[in-house]
């Protein structure tokens, strides 16, 4: 029986293990046999506050590891295979061998960017790949950009990165888009921003650093080549809440809905980062909300202790 059970490695479960730890709650965080979430596939990371010169992705993560195992978190590698929220304690199985039981858990188990699905795209993914313009425009001032995707999330992406880029085409595989008016409008009027229609990418070009992209025209089957120094893929994240079918309320994507902070709609059941979050996803924002959760789940354990207590520590 654990106090605090924590499913997920990123920035909100480590944040959430190095509070729960300070807390006394020593927590069990099950970091995945990938651990340390996106930022693990990132290089430079020149935006989290208190790294004057930047840090690179993995190695924060794995700073913040160090972190939260100084204060006493404990780390299972291992990916959680079932959960069972519906009674307390709850449990959680994982690799479909070991359970675990907690009073309370925090799920941070993240988002994943969805891939166009091309042979060179993960091999270059930091190497001008990248799905965060936020993240990683700063690194392409002065250069020809390409954004992949038609929706809102594209067209802000896009939008953004005209501050750097000299010149950003947004890559389509229709002849309309799909986002909304107001997204549109902003993108067609920018004069950095060019429209390559009814286009899809075949692939990423590129030895070290991205040079380009292979496009196809759905139309005509005509294959051409874009010379560019970097490539956004926008084309929509997928919140890893498969697990949590039928356990935690969720809306129409996937994110677990939460209220009160960080509560979910299983008492005793936290969500932070994103996982729960489809309009920031930062990593400074994650890890506010494994903070928050962490609050959360200590103030939950509080109150339980003072309604019963006559209940034993775990």
């Amino acid at each position: 029986m654990r106090h605090v059970v924590i499913i997920g490695s990123g920035p909100a479960g480590l944040t959430a293990a190095i509070y729960t730890a300070r807390a006394n709650l020593s927590p069990l965080l099950i970091e995945g046999w990938q651990s340390g979430g996106q930022l693990t596939t990132t290089t430079e990371v020149e935006n989290y506050p208190g790294f004057a010169k930047g840090i690179m992705g993995p190695e924060l993560m794995k700073d913040m590891r160090v972190q939260a195992e100084r204060f006493g978190a404990e780390f299972l590698t291992g990916d959680v295979s079932a959960v069972n929220f519906k009674n307390r304690p709850f449990t959680l199985t994982i690799d479909g061998e070991r359970t675990v039981e907690a009073q309370t858990a925090i799920v941070a188990t993240g988002a994943s960017a969805i891939p166009i699905g091309v042979p060179n795209e993960k091999r270059l993914t930091g190497h001008g790949v990248s799905t965060c313009a936020t993240c990683d425009g700063f690194f392409f001032r002065g250069k020809e950009l390409v954004v992949v995707g038609g929706g809102d999330s594209a067209m802000e992406e896009a939008t953004f990165l005209t501050k750097f880029a000299t010149k950003v085409s947004i890559v389509h595989r229709r002849d309309k888009l799909r986002a909304s008016k107001i997204m549109q409008e902003r993108a067609m009027k920018n004069e950095k921003i060019a429209f390559v229609w009814n286009s899809v990418v075949e692939d990423i070009l590129g030895s070290d650093l991205v040079t380009g992209v292979r496009l196809k025209n759905v139309v005509t089957g005509k294959t051409t080549d874009l010379a560019c120094a970097g490539v956004f893929v926008a084309i929509g994240h997928r919140p890893n809440t498969a697990l949590f079918t039928g356990q935690l309320d969720m809306d129409e994507k996937g994110y677990i809905r939460t209220h009160k902070g960080t509560t979910t709609s299983v008492s005793g059941i936290f969500a932070a980062g994103d996982v729960q979050d489809s309009t920031y996803r930062q990593a400074i924002t994650a890890a506010g909300t494994g903070c928050m959760a962490a609050i959360d789940a200590e103030r939950f354990l509080e109150a339980g202790e003072r309604e019963e207590s006559g209940v034993k520590s775990c």
